[in-house]
C-alpha cells in the first residue's frame, strides 16, 4: 500500500506501508542514531510526532520487553528507508512490524529519508500528512494548512503519570521527588541503583506536596513540547530552588532555566540522536550523548551572577548545561540516562547523589558544593 508524507508547501515524498495503522497529521522530525529505535518509539519526549530514521536498516534486531522506556508507543508514525521482518537477536520476542501494528502505529518503508533530512534540515522542522487514501493533494494540502496540532502542553498531560507512585529502598535511601513531564524509566532504574527511593508526582504537581515529605531532593524529568506553555511548573520549580536540590533533564533541563530567569528559543530542526558531542567547560570533558529536543535556553537571556553555563553542544554552540551559583541547582540538555557514549554521562546521577548527601549534612547548603569523581557542580 502507497502511502504519501506531504507538506504544507506542496512537497510530497512515497513510501511503502510495511505497519498498518492510523493515517495521521503531526510535527516531523528525524533522528540520526543507528540504533535504539525501541527507545525511540517508547520515549515520552516523542509524543505527537512522526519520527523519520536517518540510518537505512531499521528492524533488523526486532522488539525485546527489557528496553522499552515507557509502557506505549508514543510517537504517531515511524518512517524508515528499509524494513527488515526477519530480526536476529536472542533477546527479540516480536518484529517491529508486530510491536507497531499492537499499537495501531502506522510504519512506512521506501522513504527517500536522506532527501526528506535536507528538507527538514533546510526548511526547519514542520507539519506534514502522513496518509495512504487517494483524496487530491491539493485537498489534502489545504486540510494540512487548516490544522492546528495539539498544544503542547496537553501533550505533556498525556504522558504524565495519573497518579503518584514511589519505589521504597532501604532505610538509608536518600528520597527524591520526581516531577513526571514524561520520564523515562532508565531514569528511575539509574535512580534505583544509587540507592534513592522515590515518588512520581503528575506535572502540575503543587510546591506543598513536595515540600511536606522530607524529601531529599528533586529530578525534573524529560517530555515533549514546548516549555514556555508549562509557567504553573516554573511556578513551583522557582519555589522549590534553594530549599531543595534540583536536577533537571532535557524538559527539566529547560524549566529549571525559566525557573531562574532564562528564555527559550526553538531550534530550526531540533537535536533528535545518539551521536551528539557536549562539552564540559568545567572539566573540558567531551561527552557523546543522546539528544531529544525542539527547544534551547536562549544565549544571554539569564543574569550570569546567578546561572553559570556547565555545558555546551559543539555542533551548534547551544547551552546544553547550567548551575545555579548559589543554590544546589543544575540540569542538562540531553539525556545521561541512556548510554550512547556509552556511560559518559552517568556522572551527573552520581552528582545528584552527592548534593543531595551534602545539602542533607548541611540542612540548607548555601555555599560550595563538592561532587563525586572530581566534577565540580556548584563553586
Amino acid at each position: 500500500m502507497t502511502a504519501r508524507l506531504i507538506f504544507p508547501d506542496g512537497k510530497i515524498f512515497y513510501g511503502r506501508v510495511f505497519a498498518q495503522g492510523e493515517n495521521c497529521t503531526a510535527e516531523v522530525v528525524f533522528n540520526t542514531a543507528m540504533v535504539g529505535y525501541q527507545e525511540v518509539l517508547t520515549d515520552p519526549s516523542y509524543r505527537g510526532q512522526m519520527v523519520v530514521m536517518t540510518y537505512p536498516m531499521m528492524g533488523n534486531y526486532g522488539i525485546n520487553e527489557e528496553d522499552v522506556e515507557s509502557k506505549e508507543i508514543h510517537v504517531k508514525a515511524l518512517l524508515v528507508k528499509e524494513y527488515i521482518d526477519f530480526p536476529s537477536n536472542w533477546r527479540s520476542t516480536q518484529t517491529l512490524k508486530q510491536y507497531l501494528e499492537a499499537h495501531q502505529v502506522i510504519g512506512v518503508e521506501g522513504f527517500d529519508t536522506r532527501a526528506i533530512t535536507k528538507y527538514l534540515r533546510q526548511f526547519g522542522v514542520a507539519k506534514a500528512i502522513l496518509t495512504t487514501s487517494d483524496a487530491p493533494a491539493e485537498q489534502l494540502i489545504t486540510h494540512l494548512k487548516a490544522t492546528n496540532l495539539v498544544k503542547d502542553l496537553d501533550l505533556v498531560a498525556e504522558v504524565t503519570c495519573s497518579n503518584t507512585y514511589q519505589h521504597i529502598g532501604t532505610q538509608k535511601s536518600l528520597r527524591v521527588a520526581v516531577i513526571d513531564g514524561g520520564a523515562k524509566q532508565n531514569i528511575l532504574r539509574i535512580l534505583q541503583q544509587h540507592d534513592c527511593s522515590y515518588t512520581v508526582f503528575p506535572f502540575n504537581a503543587k510546591v506543598d506536596e513536595i515540600l511536606s515529605q522530607n524529601f531529599d531532593g528533586v529530578l525534573l524529568s524529560n517530555g515533549p513540547g514546548d516549555p514556555r506553555d508549562l509557567q504553573d511548573l516554573v511556578k513551583t520549580v522557582r519555589q522549590l530552588v534553594g530549599k531543595l536540590p534540583i536536577f533537571g533533564i532535557c524538559l527539566g533541563h529547560q524549566i529549571l532555566g525559566l525557573a531562574l530567569g532564562a528564555k527559550i528559543e526553538k531550534l530550526k530542526f531540533g537535536h533528535h540522536g545518539i551521536n551528539h558531542p557536549i562539552k564540559n567547560l568545567q572539566t573540558q570533558a567531551v561527552e557523546i550523548t543522546s539528544q531529544n529536543h525542539n527547544y534551547v535556553i536562549a544565549p544571554n537571556s539569564f543574569d550570569e551572577n546567578k546561572v553559570t553555563v556547565t555545558h555546551i553542544n559543539l555542533l551548534d554552540n547551544t547551552i546544553a548545561g547550567i548551575r545555579h551559583t548559589e543554590y544546589p541547582a543544575f540540569s542538562v540538555q540531553y539525556h545521561p540516562e541512556a548510554a550512547p557514549g556509552p556511560l559518559d554521562s552517568r556522572y551527573l546521577f552520581e552528582d545528584f547523589v552527592g548534593m543531595m548527601e551534602e545539602f542533607k549534612g548541611k540542612n540548607g547548603l548555601k555555599g560550595k558544593l563538592f561532587l563525586k569523581k572530581k566534577r565540580v557542580v556548584l563553586v
